[in-house]
């Protein structure tokens, strides 16, 4: 079994039911909304706009970044609604996982055709 895997599933399903309903075109927030809606309907406990401090050799920056959303303390997803994932749209996932000290991450694109095609599962 892959790590995560089963909380994976359950995200993956939610996603794709979101982007059944008003498919591809809105913002990033609303697919959030949307999609945090689903998580809590399925049961799943989640964490929104996640505090990531920055440090740099060990001294605290006054920068930080946000998670977009932390499913069970254990699965980071960053939501996009790009015409397309690029290479640096995965960077960023994986910036957040090593900086998060979480292990799984998703990256879902909402604006692409069939949601399944949106999807880059990450492991660190």
């Amino acid at each position: 079994m892959l790590l995560g895997e089963d909380i994976t599933e359950q995200i993956i399903g939610a996603a794709i039911d979101v982007h059944k309903a008003p498919g591809p075109g809105l913002l990033e927030s609303a697919y959030e909304e949307c999609l945090c809606c689903e998580l809590g309907v399925r049961g799943l406990k989640f964490k929104r706009q996640v505090d990531l401090p920055l440090s740099y050799k060990g001294i605290a920056l006054s920068c930080s970044y946000r998670i977009d959303v932390i499913v069970e303390g254990a699965v980071l997803l960053e939501l996009k609604a790009v015409d397309r994932v690029l290479a640096v749209h995965e960077a960023q996932l994986l910036t957040y996982l090593r900086l998060s000290g979480l292990r799984v991450g998703l990256l879902l694109n909402f604006n692409a055709t069939a949601m399944k095609q949106g999807i880059v599962r990450r492991v660190v």
